[in-house]
């Protein structure tokens, strides 16, 4: 009996020293097979960390030049900066008569654009978004001036007149779609300037608008118009100064009134862009 418990101490003694002799000698685990589910689990192939990489982009829309840069914040958002620019001039354009009798107009366009945009991906793996923002800068709107020629004519509310010859008309328009300098902004597009795919290029396709509010237009005539057109040629009796009198400054007052009902409904600037995005580390 005595041998027999003897026996039994022994194997119980030595039980651990065999199972800890058998751990130490058994193969590591591959790290491929280590579980990645810990909250120190690193983020996925072609997941860059958030802040590491940056995006640059250029293209164009429907204002002009566009440049982007972003920064990925976390899988499913990017931060991104957006701005515009576009401006083109015409001088000295002849309209209506013939010849050098033709009305001279000069006109200017200017768009510019600053903001920011929230970039939200649903799905990461793939290009579709939506993107809240604010435009913190609108510049655009549209100018144009323009010197009658004698005896040309415009319709001012109900009445007609006619461009003097002893002082043509002068005309000085601007619409400006700028009513909301800062305005929100609510984009869709497909392209993610930064790929959780991997990858360094992308070609990003936004579409979208600015509420900007209702444009506003401007008309100031200067000069010498005549209700008559006979009195145009030589400052006949139906002729006034359209900067000072009365009547003049309510049929421009009326014209005016009439575009801008025109315009009222429109309260929001269209977005449409395409570019080519190129990202890279940043730390």
């Amino acid at each position: 009996m005595k041998r027999e418990l003897c026996c039994c101490l022994v194997i119980l003694l030595a039980a651990p020293a065999v199972l800890l002799a058998q751990n130490d000698s058994a193969p590591a685990t591959p790290p491929a097979m280590q579980t990645t589910r810990g909250p120190m689990a690193m983020p996925g192939a072609g997941e860059p960390a958030p802040f590491s990489r940056l995006a640059l982009e250029g293209g164009i829309g429907i204002g002009g030049i566009n440049m982007q840069a972003a920064v990925e914040a976390n899988r499913y958002l990017n931060i991104r900066g957006i701005g515009n620019f576009f401006t083109y001039s015409v001088n000295n354009v002849k309209i209506g008569g013939s010849g050098s009798s033709g009305s001279d107009v000069s006109g200017k366009v200017n768009f510019a654009e600053g903001g920011v945009a929230l970039d939200y991906y649903p799905f990461p793996n793939h290009g579709w978004r939506l993107s809240p923002g604010v435009t913190f800068y609108n510049g655009n709107g549209v100018s144009a001036t323009g010197v009658m020629a004698t005896g040309d004519s415009i319709t001012l509310g109900s009445s007609k007149y006619y461009s003097d010859a002893t002082d043509n008309m002068n005309l000085n328009a601007n619409l400006n779609l700028n009513t909301h300098k800062q305005a929100f902004t609510m984009t869709t597009g497909w392209g993610n300037m930064i790929s959780r795919r991997g990858g360094h290029f992308s070609v990003p396709f936004e579409i979208g608008a600015i509420f900007t509010g209702t444009p506003t237009l401007g008309l100031n005539i200067t000069g010498n118009g005549c209700t008559n057109s006979e009195d145009a040629s030589d400052n006949g009796p139906s002729c006034v100064n359209m900067a000072t009198n009365t009547s003049a400054q309510a049929s421009i007052q009326s014209q005016v009134s009439k575009y801008q009902n025109d315009l009222n409904p429109l309260k929001v600037w269209p977005i449409l862009s395409i570019g080519v995005a190129y990202n890279f580390n940043i730390h």
